[in-house]
Order: C-alpha cells, then sequence, then structure tokens
C-alpha cells in the first residue's frame, strides 16, 4: 500500500491552523469610544440689539405753569386825562393794584403799582409770547416805614413788549419784587393807551 507522504504533510498544518483563534476586532462603536474626545465647537457670538431711544420729550412752553394760575380779581378802567390817557386795574371800591398810563411829556408808557423797598428791585412781565426782565424803581419816597409805594417801569412808546401784553391770549402776569404776583386780563383798554400814546409820540 502505497502512503501519500504529501497528505501526511498537509494534514497537520491544516488541523494547527483550524486550531488557531483570531481575536474579534471592535466593533466601529468601540474603536469610537476610544478614540480622543473631539473639542466642542465654540459658541457663535451674537450680536445684542441696543435698546431703542426713549423719545424725545416735547419742550416745556414757556406759559405752561403760569397760565393755570388764577387769575387775579379786579377789572380794567379807562380814563383820559391832561397828562395822558390811562388804564386803572382793581376791585370795584377799592384802591388800584395797578395802571398803566401815557407820559406824553417823556414820551413813555408808565406801568406802576405798589411796592415795598427803598431802592431798584427785579420785575418780570411774562405774555403767551414772551418773557422779560425788568427793573422797577421808587416814584416816590417812602412816607413811613414799611409802608407800600409806587414802583413804575417806564418803555419807549413802540417797544414790543407793548404789544406782546395787549395781544397776549387772555392774560399776562406781573412779577415785581417781593409783591404779590399778578395775572392780569387783557382787555381792549390797554391797547387803547398804547395807541393813544403812539399817536403823538
Amino acid at each position: 500500500m502505497k502512503i501519500n507522504l504529501a497528505a501526511l504533510l498537509i494534514a497537520p498544518v491544516l488541523a494547527l491552523g483550524a486550531c488557531t483563534v483570531v481575536p474579534p476586532q471592535p466593533s466601529p462603536a468601540a474603536q469610537g469610544s476610544t478614540s480622543a474626545p473631539q473639542p466642542k465647537p465654540l459658541p457663535v457670538p451674537t450680536a445684542t440689539p441696543r435698546p431703542a431711544p426713549p423719545p424725545p420729550q416735547p419742550a416745556p412752553r414757556a406759559d405752561a405753569s403760569w397760565r393755570d394760575l388764577p387769575q387775579t380779581p379786579g377789572a380794567w378802567t379807562y380814563a383820559a386825562e391832561p397828562a395822558g390817557s390811562v388804564v386803572r386795574f382793581g376791585e370795584p371800591g377799592a384802591g388800584s393794584q395797578v395802571l398803566i398810563r401815557c407820559d406824553r411829556k417823556r414820551p413813555a408808557i408808565i406801568l406802576q403799582r405798589a411796592g415795598f423797598g427803598t431802592g431798584a428791585v427785579p420785575a418780570t412781565i411774562t405774555t403767551s409770547s414772551t418773557q422779560r426782565r425788568l427793573t422797577a424803581t421808587p416814584a416816590a419816597a417812602s412816607g413811613a416805614q414799611n409802608a407800600a409805594i409806587p414802583f413804575e417801569i417806564a418803555f419807549a412808546v413802540r417797544d414790543p413788549l407793548l404789544d406782546a401784553i395787549a395781544f397776549s391770549r387772555g392774560r399776562f402776569m406781573l412779577e415785581m419784587g417781593g409783591a404779590q404776583t399778578l395775572v392780569l386780563p387783557v382787555w381792549s383798554e390797554l391797547g387803547r393807551v398804547i395807541e393813544d400814546c403812539r399817536a403823538v409820540g
């Protein structure tokens, strides 16, 4: 009987190959778990919108406060006098609080009211269109201590403040020194005195 020598040599090799253990290959998921951690992407900065600026506030009107003050009680009365026409403001049966007269000699328009002091005092006239700071001067010497005396403001006959008073919307305000503030009505008598003085000035 012939023995196949080649078969005898190959058989052990095949048997050895059948006994070789192949280590399992890691799954793709397992491979990923052992790899280095990937850096997280940085957040993209977003611009924060600035808040809208508040709407501009309307500028306060010059007459916003004084026009709400109560009007001083009284009425204007007109009179034609030799030295020039005059209007007086006051309550019936009481003395005049304010007078505005035409002084034809200067010529000038004089605003006069009672006040306290021995020298010039500041005064302010406010109308619906303008405001002016002025100076009132004593028109007479004080006859007694702490007694009221007339103070006056002289205007050129064509001073535009006179027109602002005559055409103010319903009222104008007179402040003078420490005396009471007066909120006076605008009547046609005021314009009449102004026109009388301008006719001869």
